[in-house]
């Protein structure tokens, strides 16, 4: 037929509007199948399967020879050989490590915790996979994916895409065999970026398994879906003068062979200690290691590195020594094994540091670790961050520094680190064929990925109470004159005793000196008497210093609140000098999960011998410090803080004032009723609260009077109060007196009087905001107060009408106590207070009392009562 009879048929050439629709469809009918097997395999057992995956694993080692042949001959990479090991390791490696894993349903039921861990899938894989492992890769991330119920779809490396469709379908057809469902496993008929793309972008993909160069992997990154991918490799190997040379020599050579080196863990570079260079190198030459003479240097790099993308040529990787020598131009023996460029420089301008993924090292010479460790950690930075690096050494500690100063993922010790680097062959690392690179290297992961990796993990978490106890000194003596017990105590040597000057004056610092020289050792004893009415950071401070030179076995607190406070905390800071104050006076919501940690005393111990019937701090973990700079109160609160030792001797309290008997007294009434209402109030501290409040209400007015056995009675209230409150803690009642003692100067037990009422009546009413703790199921502190007032003979209709009637109580008890209940009443000027009162509402809500209030109080809210308590609105009718 003449010529220009003949039809010319010519195929339309797409536009990318075209190639990105079929993309789409094609995508979209891969994704509808495969999300139907996926609706199927997300329903099946733990055995179900097992049972699909030991089929797949055992398809991939019958075929594991054929594969690998097949991906060496189409892809003219690496060696079949080689890449077979590679396919029994994918299959028999990857299943036995995985294998008794619980990848289905409830893998936890942990009654002691209470929380159940479930396992879910992810849903649609989308599976990367290189041209250097091509049929490997298939294998693990099927494996993998179908142990978590997860279906997946592949997108094939165009250079492999026959070796690695055959991979998918002899696994497919096992795991049907097995009772898989159908398109359990699929893949893109043909590579192309349009393809890739619509993939990886579909709105379908769960996560992205990638694999492969680094735009690949940024591409996955990018997609806007989860993506799981690795980073390049340019691992460098240290072989440091203690090393076995012929073992470290045989390890790298066997690695950078392996395949031809196309492992992304293998070796790139090896920097050897001067002292060992020329013998590491003679090792290298007996194994056939070619070294490049200098003027061949050029030449093979020339044609061994793309200059504009600084990386090893596309047709270099994975071939043998030497195909790339001829590919070069270099002559080298026929029987080379690897190639080595003896080098100095690291980047651009050294273009052999770079990956090679290929038989060809470049080697350098260190002249110390310090210079190892940097030419190392500048291979690393120079595209191989977050990856892996080698070390050979004998020196435990160098290898291990050398891992904490590297920034890889992997430190692989006196092995291969190619075969090494993928796991649990040379070491017990998790054997996977996907290596995250973490943060250095761009990528959501540092771990070698696994199965666990393709799981959605769902928690169950039940209700629980927190643990609940109740720490108190292991001894209290508390009849009068138990203060003789101190001839009998144990472990004292040489006292300390902390105490204020009024003690020293009324001669109750004498009776504690007679007690201890009735001892029969020879005890020693050194008084600080400086405590001030509130205990500043500058008493403490000189107090520790004192301590420190005469360093006691024993310290006595001997008084009311303040010496005890101050003893405590001079205490913690002579059996820990490195204690911070910032740190103890932070807030916390959880006693035992503060950020700040104070240590157990470990070389003293504390008896605690109260003066008044008020504070309880001599069965308390608590003090409260005023800041010698600001001037603020802060409560430091701590189980460290507990005195071993506690003597409630009532004859230190038949001569106090009344006054000071008064304010006391009222403060334990407070102690009792908070730890009653408080979030973490138990059964076992209620008991204590209830017979404080009995018994402060029955004997506080006479104790006030001079009433020996009232007042012996209250001391030993305080104690009980204290007992309670030290386990249940207090409420805004304490938060607001400490801010107001701070700025006021008033003494802390007319303080708590004062706000009393105006708490009660605040918390008894329903919150506007609620109070967080896991073991206070719901407000009660209306019911709580009502519960006291009928306790205490008290009559009302209601619930509310019982607090409101226990209010009216406590104010009627103080006013029998001369008390008043305003700030104004005692002495503070409106200026004063106006100025003050903003700031004392935000310190009231950062104080930690206030985390255990029944009520959670807003600033606005502690303003209203502060101003409350200036006027006594309610309570002080004027």
């Amino acid at each position: 037929m003449p010529a220009n009879n003949k039809k010319q048929v010519e195929k339309k050439e797409l536009t990318a509007e075209e190639k990105k629709q079929n993309a789409q469809k094609l995508v979209d009918d891969l994704m509808a199948k495969s999300q139907a097997a996926f609706e199927q395999l997300r329903y099946y057992s733990q055995e179900q399967v097992d049972k699909i995956c030991q089929a797949m694993a055992l398809a991939a080692e019958e075929h594991h020879m054929d594969l690998a042949v097949d991906a060496a001959n189409e892809t003219g990479r690496g060696i079949a050989e080689d890449k077979a090991i590679k396919n029994i390791y994918a299959s028999e490696y990857i299943w036995n490590n995985i294998r008794h894993d619980k990848t289905v349903g409830i893998i936890e039921d942990n009654d002691e915790d209470q929380t159940i861990t479930i396992a879910d899938p992810l849903g649609i894989i989308a599976g990367i996979v290189p041209v250097t492992n091509p049929t490997s890769t298939t294998i693990f991330k099927s494996i993998i994916s179908a142990k978590t119920r997860n279906t997946i779809i592949f997108s094939f490396h165009r250079q492999a895409m026959k070796s690695s469709i055959k991979t998918a379908k002899i696994l497919q057809e096992a795991a049907e065999k097995a009772g898989a469902p159908k398109n359990m496993i699929q893949w893109l008929p043909e590579s192309s970026r349009e393809n890739t793309t619509a993939l990886l972008q579909h709105p379908n993909t769960a996560t992205i398994l990638a694999t492969g160069g680094p735009s690949l992997v940024k591409a996955a990154y990018s997609s806007g879906n989860p993506a799981l991918g690795v980073g390049p490799g340019n691992g460098p190997a240290y072989i440091e003068k203690t090393a076995n040379i012929e073992r470290s020599v045989y390890d790298i050579v066997l690695s950078k062979t392996f395949d031809n080196g196309m492992i992304c863990a293998t070796e790139n570079s090896v920097v050897v200690d001067e002292e060992i260079y020329d013998k590491v190198k003679e090792e290298f030459q007996k194994w056939n290691c070619y070294f490049l003479k200098p003027n061949e240097i050029d030449k093979f790099t020339d044609g061994f590195i793309d200059p504009d993308r600084h990386q090893v040529r596309g047709p270099i990787a994975g071939r043998s020594a030497n195909a790339i020598a001829d590919m070069c131009g270099i002559k080298v023996p026929d029987n080379t094994k690897v190639i080595i460029a003896e080098y100095e420089g690291v980047g651009d301008k050294y273009p052999l540091s770079a990956e090679k993924l290929s038989p060809v090292l470049t080697m350098y010479k260190a002249t110390s670790h310090e210079n190892a460790f940097d030419i190392c950690a500048q291979l690393l930075h120079y595209g191989g961050e977050g990856h892996t690096a080698a070390i050979h050494t004998l020196d435990d500690d160098l290898a291990t520094k050398y891992g904490l100063e590297m920034r890889a993922s992997r430190i692989i010790v006196n092995s291969p680190s190619g075969i090494g680097g993928i796991g649990n062959i040379y070491n017990n690392m998790t054997p996977s064929l996907t290596l995250g690179t973490g943060s250095y290297g761009s990528n959501s992961i540092s771990h070698n990925v696994t199965d666990w990796d393709l799981l959605n993990i769902k928690t169950i978490a039940k209700r629980r109470e927190n643990r609940q106890w109740v720490k108190i000194p292991p001894k209290v003596y508390f009849q009068r004159n138990s203060l003789k017990e101190l001839q009998d105590i144990p472990n004292i040597d040489r006292a300390f005793i902390v105490t204020g000057p009024g003690m020293s004056k009324r001669g109750y610092v004498q009776r504690v000196i007679d007690q201890l020289r009735q001892r029969q050792n020879n005890t020693a004893f050194l008084v600080f008497d400086d405590v001030e009415e509130d205990p500043s950071t500058h008493t403490v401070e000189k107090g520790v210093a004192m301590m420190n030179d005469f360093k006691p076995d024993t310290i006595i607190a001997l008084g009311g609140g303040s010496p005890m406070d101050a003893a405590k905390a001079m205490w913690m800071f002579y059996e820990h000098p490195e204690t911070s104050w910032y740190g103890v006076m932070q807030k916390y919501l959880d006693i035992r999960k503060r950020a700040y940690q104070i240590k157990k005393p470990t070389k003293s111990q504390l008896i605690g011998i109260p003066t008044t019937s008020g504070t309880g701090s001599e069965v308390t973990p608590f003090a409260v410090i005023t800041d010698s700079e600001t001037h603020v109160k802060y409560p430091l609160a701590d189980y460290a803080l507990t005195p071993n030792i506690a003597i409630v001797d009532s004859q230190f309290v038949e001569t106090v004032p009344a006054t000071t008997t008064a304010w006391t007294g009222l403060d334990v009434l407070c102690h009792a009723t908070e730890s009653y209402v408080s979030v973490m109030a138990t059964d076992y501290t209620r008991g204590w609260s209830l017979q404080t409040i009995k018994g402060v209400m029955e004997n506080l007015p006479k104790s006030v009077q001079g009433d020996k056995l009232a007042r012996r009675k209250m001391h030993d209230f305080s104690t009980m109060a204290g007992m309670a409150f030290g386990q249940a803690f207090l409420g805004i009642n304490h938060s607001l007196a400490h801010k107001m003692g701070g700025a006021f100067g008033l003494p802390h037990g007319l303080l708590i009087a004062i706000a009393m009422p105006q708490v009660i009546r605040f918390n008894a009413k329903r919150p506007q905001k609620l109070a967080l703790w896991p073991h206070y199921e719901t407000y009660h502190a209306t019911k709580d107060y009502a519960d006291i007032a009928r306790f205490i003979g008290l009559k009302g209709n209601t619930d509310e009408e019982l607090a409101e009637t226990y209010a009216k109580k406590v104010i009627e008890l103080a006013h029998q106590c001369g008390v008043k209940l305003s700030l104004k009443d005692n002495g503070v000027k409106r200026e004063d207070f106006d100025k003050a009162v903003d700031d004392l509402a935000r310190l009231a809500y950062e104080d930690q009392c206030t985390t255990t209030n029944p009520v959670e109080p807003l600033v606005s809210q502690l303003k209203e009562l502060l101003e409350r308590c200036y006027d006594g609105t309610g309570v002080e009718e004027n």
